[in-house]
């Protein structure tokens, strides 16, 4: 019996148990290979199945135990949280320029805000992907993913005000001022009571308690928001079908002297339509899926599932934030060479010029 040595190309050495002698097959066969010792079947030395099974378990076990110490109840994905602050970043950059080229300011507040707590928000899961049993991640996270796409939704109920004043405010149940005043209302109390919710639950986790209060009365102010975007949707649904066929909810001749019955609906205003109706069906999608997940708990099976809140919440705020980025109203909605919104008063006399008589 002798013994040979070898080099591997990764340059290790092995010894190889030569058996080229007539007494050599009684013996076992030992070899050191890259992953180990490995033996003969039968072998003394062969380790135990059960221990092998042990050995591809730990890799799992350890993960399911990083899962169940995880406040998520699963461990965020860091390229995923990664992707969603640059787009946030990138769309509240941009909106942030908008707002100075063409002077709509009160962009600032909604769509810049939102993506600030966006950025914050995600970057907090960003951190929770190396620390899932952290409290403080977690907690910012709550608040911020939460409260970010308030401030959007109040630009939406703006943007529509103005296409109402441009097209005719005799196709509108509420008078274009009526969907400023009541609906950003509205969208400001749901922020409060969410931000006291919020508050209230991430104090609970933060002090080991239970946050069900405070998720109830999150529950609350989301449930009371989709209310609000619910009935946004069908105004503004009740205002274009009524444009399109030309059937006014009131008489013109008792509308105010600066409102016009018709205005022409421009390819500006179509793309504005357009992009209006997308991120608002977008946002309200993310509130449906927040009220149903708060309804079903913090340990249900929707707010411990990653990919639901990945598409149904970070991925429709992401859709409708760029939407307005490329619909915005700076560019659609004032008149060509001169920055801010387009007014009735300042544009009445060649809107009149378009107007259809019927």
């Amino acid at each position: 019996m002798a013994f040979s040595r070898w080099k591997h190309q990764d340059t290790r050495s092995y010894v190889i148990l030569d058996l080229s002698s007539p007494a050599a097959p009684c013996l076992p066969v030992i070899h050191r290979g890259p992953f180990g010792i490995k033996t003969s079947p039968g072998s003394p030395w062969a380790p135990d199945n059960s221990n092998l099974l042990m050995e591809s378990l730990i890799p799992i076990l350890a993960t399911r135990s990083r899962d169940l110490n995880s406040f998520y109840g699963y461990v965020p994905t860091e390229w995923i949280c990664i992707l969603f602050v640059v787009l946030y970043a990138l769309s509240t950059a941009i909106h942030f320029g908008q707002a100075c080229r063409y002077r709509v300011w009160w962009m600032i507040p909604t769509a810049c805000v939102c993506g600030i707590l966006e950025i914050l928000g995600w970057a907090a899961r960003m951190w929770s992907s190396h620390s899932p049993g952290l409290a403080e991640p977690y907690e910012m996270q709550i608040t911020c993913t939460i409260l970010g796409p308030t401030p959007l939704i109040a630009a939406t109920f703006v943007i529509l005000g103005t296409v109402i004043e441009q097209l005719g405010s005799s196709y509108s149940r509420l008078s274009p001022r009526m969907y400023t005043v009541f609906f950003f209302s509205a969208d400001v109390i749901s922020l409060i009571v969410q931000a006291v919710g919020g508050a209230k639950a991430a104090g609970a986790v933060a002090q080991n308690t239970s946050p069900v209060s405070g998720g109830q009365i999150m529950l609350g102010g989301i449930a009371f928001q989709l209310a609000v975007i619910t009935v946004y949707l069908l105004c503004g649904a009740e205002f274009f079908f009524r444009y399109s066929r030309d059937q006014p909810l009131r008489d013109p001749g008792t509308l105010h002297e600066g409102n016009i019955r018709r205005g022409a609906l421009s390819k500006r205003l179509q793309v504005q339509a357009g992009g209006l109706m997308f991120m608002t069906i977008c946002l309200w999608i993310r509130s449906v899926y927040r009220t149903i997940e708060l309804a079903d708990g913090w340990t249900g099976r929707i707010i411990t599932t990653q990919v639901y809140f990945n598409v149904l919440d970070g991925a429709m705020v992401t859709l409708a934030i760029f939407t307005l980025n490329f619909a915005h109203p700076g560019m659609l909605l004032s008149k060509p060479g001169k920055p801010g919104l387009q007014s009735v008063d300042e544009e009445k006399d060649s809107i009149e010029e378009k107007v259809s008589l019927h």
